[in-house]
């Protein structure tokens, strides 16, 4: 007996979800390729139960790219448990944001969608990484801020080239930033944990106390060394009021 074949429509209808959906799992590597007879795209009970392990592992909290490690059997039980374990807090700090995708977005900051493309390139527009809905209010509040700074007068040029060089710095403190946890805080826990789940514990009560102590240092610092420049450029004495930044 031959399998069922499916078209993507039916398929999504199928899985209860869209077909835009169906097309960015499988852009994303969550879904096989489907058959192609001709033009005809078909579709089978293996893209059902892979659609039926996606809604169940998502609704554990993990992200897409946790979820293909997941499905291509490349995500241990602890690295699941303690993405699990991440994912719930850290949607309960932005529960009250509604997750946009980019036509909502667009939509929201009156942005042109090539514009964002610009944005999200060069740094300044950050999505989260689970995919189809990656921005938040939040977003809308920094495309905006954007926005009003071109408005002081400042060109998008330059602006861009700011964002450019301010991206690459940050990329570099944070990848430093992990990997001294990763050596000091997950490594450790993980072996002398006695269970995946205690050890998962420890790496995420670590996190909660780190994630906001490093953001309040780090917008800290760096509003410090703005008013600082400013003032320099301004008055001549950086070294007074470098002394009056503490």
């Amino acid at each position: 007996m031959e399998d069922v074949r499916y078209r993507v429509e039916d398929l999504a209808a199928r899985s209860g979800v869209s077909v835009d959906t169906v097309r960015f799992y499988q852009a994303r590597g969550l879904l096989p390729r489907p058959q192609r007879d001709g033009r005809v795209a078909w579709y089978t009970e293996t893209h059902v139960e892979r659609l039926d392990k996606i809604r169940e592992l998502k609704a554990q909290g993990l992200p897409l790219a946790v979820i293909r490690r997941a499905l291509d059997g490349g995500s241990d039980p602890a690295g699941q448990a303690l993405v699990r374990a991440l994912a719930q807090p850290l949607a309960d700090e932005t529960s009250r944001e509604e997750p946009l995708d980019r036509a909502e977005l667009e939509a929201r900051t009156g942005v042109p969608r090539a514009l964002l493309d610009v944005l999200e390139r060069e740094g300044l527009l950050v999505p989260n990484h689970d995919g189809e809905r990656p921005y938040t209010d939040a977003d809308v509040a920094a495309v905006q801020a954007g926005l009003s700074l071109l408005e002081t007068g400042v060109p998008l040029s330059e602006l861009l080239a700011l964002a450019r060089e301010h991206d690459q710095a940050m990329r570099a403190v944070a990848d430093r930033a992990v990997e001294l946890f990763a050596r000091y805080v997950r490594d450790p826990a993980r072996r002398s944990a006695e269970s995946d789940v205690e050890a998962a514990e420890r790496v995420v009560n670590a996190l909660r106390a780190m994630l906001p102590a490093t953001a309040a240092v780090v917008s800290h610092h760096f509003r410090r060394r703005l008013l600082a420049a400013a003032w320099e450029r301004i008055d001549g004495h950086p070294t007074e009021v470098e002394g009056q930044a503490g």
